[in-house]
């Protein structure tokens, strides 16, 4: 079925490499296709190998002369970069929203946190201080972080602009060089990103995207030039990624997918726990990590239901609540919700098929939310990534900590209460890495660092904040004496 015009309203997509954009070396395209309305907005090249090695041979030249910049020097071109983020951010909004599908404010949003994520790499040169100490009379011992050399960074489709800049700011400040492959279905963003840093000063080489799909995330894990690999995406391929990287003695730290679930007690406040479920799992259409996918009813809590329903019917597809990412996207999410139904759940809000008048070719889910969902259904099992929130019923929190526990993930947990002591033991209970109490969408911020536990998460340490620059760096420890006459102890 024909679904968008063939008129292409953005030229070709290129690789970016050593400051230029430059075509791959192959004629082998994918369309890229917006999720609004379906227009036809570029092609994107399946770049190769040989492609991703030009990359990483411009990339090691531009180590040498960025390296030994000191990081002080370094960081001024990110405080170039979150003005100039800040200065465009409605032309990168509306990039965003225009190959991704959320609404404009999402996207605003998106470009918000990106200039948060370039001014915490700002503060760097006052946390990578490292470490001095008189370990012995005259003997001195230090510490300090060293930037690995050229690195890699895999990121997915539903953050065009943010995921790239949990890496790009930090890995690159710290003193490394990087390659970016973003994901085929979005790659418009992140060739703007690039423009932007080399006018804030980042010299070539530095920053380098190369565009394609598995051939190319597998070159990333095979080179022997590049020395760490990011990935952010789902499980499965996080999984390989981490396996294959590591296979090749490289350092990886791979972000999979989620199943979060949001306990919600009797005594919570319904109109701000409806609020806060309905934002986590619409917002952004349902496609993000961090996104509510379970509901998790304790006892009594039919007057949150209700208010969670008239919440949810407020969003509407294509206006408050954008698209999904493709056709395909749409058909599985929807696919969910009948076998949920064949299965003996209860469609509350139904969001199959929504009519959005002036964009019948984009690929819209309406909100959700279906009751008397069972944990053996795959619907309460499986990482749906829509706008859809199961409930599942319990008499206990320890029944819906058994629950929560249960699931192979750990992104994040919420609990809804007005009890403190029952919020610190959730806390202490709930198997994930970041965990929120009355809130949605519990997202840490800088400095605090992102990242989840279990099928999660592969690798060790978190991806932004503080905890990332153990990924970037390794540490170089020096002792030094310089007074002969303190004679020799084991020390010296």
């Amino acid at each position: 079925m024909q679904i968008y015009n063939k008129t292409m309203k953005y030229t070709p997509i290129q690789n970016y490499i050593n400051g230029q954009f430059v075509d791959a070396t192959t004629d082998q395209t994918l369309e890229v296709i917006s999720p609004v309305d379906g227009t036809f907005l570029s092609t994107v090249p399946l770049s190769t190998a040989s492609d991703l090695d030009a990359a990483v041979k411009a990339a090691k030249a531009a180590f040498s002369g960025w390296s030994r910049t000191t990081i002080k020097e370094r960081v001024q071109v990110f405080f170039r970069y979150k003005a100039l983020l800040e200065k465009n951010i409605d032309e990168l909004a509306l990039l965003v929203q225009e190959e991704n599908g959320k609404t404009y404010a999402e996207a605003v949003a998106e470009i918000e946190k990106g200039a948060e994520l370039a001014e915490f790499a700002c503060s760097l040169p006052q946390i990578v201080t490292g470490e001095i100490l008189e370990v012995s009379r005259g003997v001195e011992c230090r510490t300090e972080h060293v930037p690995l050399g050229v690195v890699a960074s895999i990121v997915p489709f539903n953050f065009p602009s943010m995921v790239p800049n949990w890496t790009i700011p930090n890995a690159i400040a710290l003193g490394n060089c990087m390659i970016l492959k973003p994901s085929e279905k979005v790659p418009l963003s992140v060739g703007r990103l690039a423009e932007l840093l080399q006018e804030a000063g980042l010299p070539a080489g530095v920053f380098n995207v190369v565009h394609g799909d598995k051939d190319v995330v597998e070159a990333i894990c095979d080179h022997p030039g590049i020395e760490a690999v990011s990935f952010v995406g789902s499980t499965k391929i996080a999984k390989a990624v981490y396996k294959r990287a590591t296979s090749n003695y490289k350092r990886c730290l791979a972000l999979g997918g989620a199943k979060n679930h949001l306990i919600v007690l009797p005594d919570a406040i319904p109109g701000m726990t409806a609020q806060n479920i309905t934002a986590s799992m619409a917002g952004c259409a349902g496609q993000r990590c961090m996104a509510a996918s379970a509901m998790v009813a304790v006892g009594p809590v039919d007057h949150i239901i209700e208010k969670l329903c008239e919440e949810a019917q407020k969003m509407i597809p294509g206006g408050s609540l954008g698209a999904v990412i493709n056709r395909a996207s749409k058909e599985r999410i929807e696919q969910y919700i009948t076998d949920a139904e064949r299965q003996g759940a209860k469609v509350l809000v139904d969001g199959r098929n929504p009519t959005v008048a002036g964009k019948e070719n984009g690929t819209y889910v309406g909100p959700t939310v279906i009751d008397y969902v069972t944990p053996d259904m795959a619907i309460a099992q499986e990482e749906i990534f829509g706008p859809v929130i199961s409930i599942m019923r319990t008499n206990t929190v320890d029944e819906a900590l058994a629950i929560e526990n249960a699931n192979p993930y750990g992104n994040a947990a919420s609990v809804f209460t007005q009890n403190g002591g029952m919020a610190r033991y959730v806390i202490d209970k709930a198997s994930a890495g970041m965990v929120g109490v009355n809130v949605g969408v519990p997202v840490p911020r800088e400095p605090f660092s992102f990242g989840g536990w279990n099928d999660s998460r592969f690798g060790v340490g978190d991806i932004t904040g503080k905890s990332s620059i153990e990924f970037w760096t390794k540490l170089k420890k020096s002792t030094t004496k310089w007074n002969p006459e303190a004679g020799i102890n084991w020390m010296s």
